[in-house]
């Protein structure tokens, strides 16, 4: 998830100078990145719950956050079309930075 979101959004910065790196594929594996950050988020809430597990204070904020931050992303993408890609670029690396800090927590 942390790899995934932080290629995607510099995928995305990329194609804001490089017009080549445009493709449909950065929107596949963008859509496939956040999925798996919001696949992750399901699996660690129903792992914790069945295993009655209580996880570390701060951690599952970020991953909540990580998910209302794809939200408010996808919910702009119509307004800032002008700047889809730096919508999507720094989106990506806020929720790879998320990632990151949920996994620091649990250390």
């Amino acid at each position: 998830m942390i790899v995934g979101n932080g290629l995607a959004g510099l995928w995305a910065l990329g194609a804001l100078k490089v017009p080549s790196l445009r493709r449909r594929a950065l929107w596949w594996f963008t859509a496939v990145a956040e999925l798996a950050m919001f696949v992750q988020v399901v699996l660690g809430v129903a792992v914790m719950n069945i295993d009655d597990i209580k996880p570390p204070q701060f951690h599952m904020f970020y991953g909540f956050v990580a998910i209302i931050a794809m939200a408010i992303v996808y919910s702009y993408r119509h307004q800032m079309k002008h700047r889809i890609y730096e919508l999507y670029g720094f989106g990506g690396l806020f929720i790879m930075g998320l990632g990151i800090r949920a996994m620091m927590k649990a250390a």
